[in-house]
């Protein structure tokens, strides 16, 4: 089996990985996307979105068995062709960016997300789309930015967040919508070459860490203050976005 061998890119993968587990409980909720920034410290972020997916459709099974059948049908009926056409543009800029120009990307997506999460003021941005816009939007930036690195959590939120939904009912529009995307991104992914050997390998020796973070979240969940996981993962964030920008823009 051909994998990744090197031992600083498992000690970034694998908090990378257990804290997307973590997140698909509704602990952080939001804050899946920093596996790619976590990655692309010691690699390509494209080829951090290859190794990613596989990890990310277990997790999204394990996902809907939590949250099943407490999801609005016809919410998110309204969120996937949005999303579609937004993978559809991403799949077609996947190898138009070189690697500078979407770690720059993915930088300030995950700097203005932070800013978004940690300064209520920001909040604002809901207000500034008329409704019937909003899912074309953001929904479709979502499928947009998780085709080019799994960053769909924070266009999702912006657009969920003025529903005022419960937080379980939040969760489960979350996970069926990325269930639904990240299943239908296996095709262009595939057709892109970014589910080789090499990826698919190094998503095995990964893949044992996805129920260890669902199994964490599930526990810290009944210990851990919500809001406080959510300021210091996002803080993290922010930092990680701020160092692929500065990379980015040398």
């Amino acid at each position: 089996m051909i994998f990744i061998t090197d031992p600083w890119f498992y000690a970034w993968a694998i908090p990378a990985v257990i804290i997307t587990g973590i997140s698909k409980t509704g602990l952080g909720a939001g804050v899946g996307g920093v596996a790619v920034p976590m990655m692309s410290q010691v690699i390509a972020p494209g080829v951090a979105a290859g190794i990613m997916l596989p990890i990310l459709c277990v997790m999204d099974l394990l996902g809907l068995r939590a949250y099943r059948g407490k999801w609005s049908w016809s919410g998110v009926k309204v969120m996937l062709l949005p999303a579609l056409f937004g993978i559809a543009i991403g799949a077609l800029s996947f190898n138009s960016l070189s690697v500078n120009k979407t770690k720059v990307l993915l930088g300030a997506i995950s700097v203005a997300f932070s800013l978004y999460q940690l300064v209520p003021a920001l909040r604002n941005l809901k207000t500034w789309l008329p409704e019937f816009l909003r899912p074309w939007v953001w929904c479709g930036l979502s499928g947009f930015t998780s085709t080019l690195a799994h960053a769909g959590g924070p266009p999702i939120t912006i657009y969920l967040w003025p529903k005022q939904l419960g937080r379980t009912e939040f969760m489960a529009m979350t996970i069926v919508f990325f269930t639904v995307v990240n299943a239908v991104k296996l095709i262009p992914f595939a057709l892109l070459g970014q589910l080789n050997m090499a990826n698919m390998g190094t998503a095995l020796v990964l893949m044992p860490f996805a129920p260890i973070g669902v199994w964490l979240g599930v526990r810290l969940n009944n210990v851990i203050n919500d809001l406080i996981f959510r300021r210091v993962t996002l803080a993290c964030l922010f930092l990680l976005g701020a160092r692929l920008l500065y990379e980015g823009l040398q």
